[in-house]
């Protein structure tokens, strides 16, 4: 029998939030992530688009499986360096400008300095402003970054370090609470990328290994829609994505259980592993909700529509208020784990 040390994967998930990992400039995240995946028997590599693959043999390789979750996240890039010293921006990723309002953020530059700064709207004072900050629509033109340094030029912006494509990472603010809670921004899907390594850890702490040849693929575009479209090994049979489950009005999924989506913008999942995920956490007695997330896609159907001919599958723990500053809780990540291991060793 194997063991989910939460306090470990808690601890794991945590510090890769902190790591700034905005698609596009993923490095330091794929690198913590190989580092702690070097103490398990797994074969680890990054392949040419820089995802890590992992491949831990199983007792078989008559139908080998793949899973993955990834590590890039919302964030954006400077777009215009504005003559009064504040940068307009670019979004990476598919969020509502009104999520990031007054959200802490750090550019980082070519030659790797950082600055913070803050994203606001152009009018952001009602004291100044009136009503017109409540009337004012935010889009790209009506935002930008007010950077922590004396800038009063584009030129001053330019001698910190700063030019058009530097990516901005959004401060994540992790707080772990004595409830169990987790919440941060980036949980989409660094808490995936935790499950997995909680899994592996608690199956190779027991001395147990995959029933399939086993590939984990840690992606590093999945926001902007393509990470798992290479990556996956042809002779793979089945891939299960680990991604959050987005809990809201009408969605059945919670923070306190692991999601298995039926169905999203991308259209159905398989059948047939639907139906075994189900019957693994019932035999588990594993917390459990089906759900439908209509506006969600997932590196599992970019590896179908690149023309992978495999089965797909996507799980994950429930997360809050997705896309904004999410929350999720230990108990989802918990049971998001333990479907994971039963998963490998069936």
């Amino acid at each position: 029998m194997y063991h989910v040390d939460i306090a470990w994967t808690t601890n794991f998930l945590v510090e890769l939030l902190k790591i700034p990992s905005p698609t596009g400039d993923t490095a330091g995240a794929i690198q913590y992530v190989h580092e702690a995946l070097t103490p398990f028997p797994l074969t680890v590599r990054r392949n040419r688009k820089g995802a890590l693959i992992a491949v831990w043999e199983g007792a078989a390789a008559d139908r080998p499986r793949a899973l993955t979750a990834h590590v890039d996240t919302l964030g954006a890039m400077v777009q215009v360096i504005k003559e009064n010293g504040r940068l307009r921006l670019t979004q990476i990723g598919g969020y509502a400008w009104n999520t990031v309002e007054g959200e802490g953020c750090t550019v980082m530059t070519a030659d790797g300095r950082q600055w913070s700064g803050t994203i606001l709207p152009v009018k952001a004072s009602v004291h100044v402003h009136g009503q017109q900050v409540r009337q004012m629509e935010r889009n790209d033109e009506n935002m930008q970054v007010r950077l922590d340094a004396r800038v009063q030029s584009a030129q001053d912006v330019r001698d910190l370090g700063i030019e058009v494509g530097d990516f901005v990472a959004l401060d994540p603010r992790v707080v772990v609470t004595d409830t169990g809670f987790i919440r941060s921004r980036h949980l989409d899907d660094k808490a995936g990328v935790a499950v997995l390594l909680g899994a592996i850890k608690a199956l190779a702490d027991a001395g147990l290994t995959p029933a399939q040849r086993t590939v984990f693929h840690i992606s590093n575009y999945e926001e902007v829609g393509h990470g798992a479209s290479t990556g996956i090994p042809a002779d793979v049979a089945e891939l299960l994505a680990v991604d959050m489950a987005a809990v809201g009005e009408g969605q059945q999924s919670d923070e306190f259980s692991v999601g298995i989506c039926v169905k999203d913008s991308g259209g159905p999942y398989d059948l047939d592993l639907r139906r075994r995920l189900v019957t693994l956490c019932e035999q588990a007695n594993i917390p459990y909700k089906l759900d439908v997330y209509p506006h969600y896609g997932s590196d599992g159907e970019a590896a179908w529509r690149a023309g992978a001919d495999l089965v797909v599958g996507l799980i994950g723990p429930g997360v809050d208020a997705s896309h904004s500053y999410e929350r999720t809780h230990q108990d989802a990540i918990e049971a998001s784990v333990r479907l994971v291991a039963e998963y490998l060793l069936n």
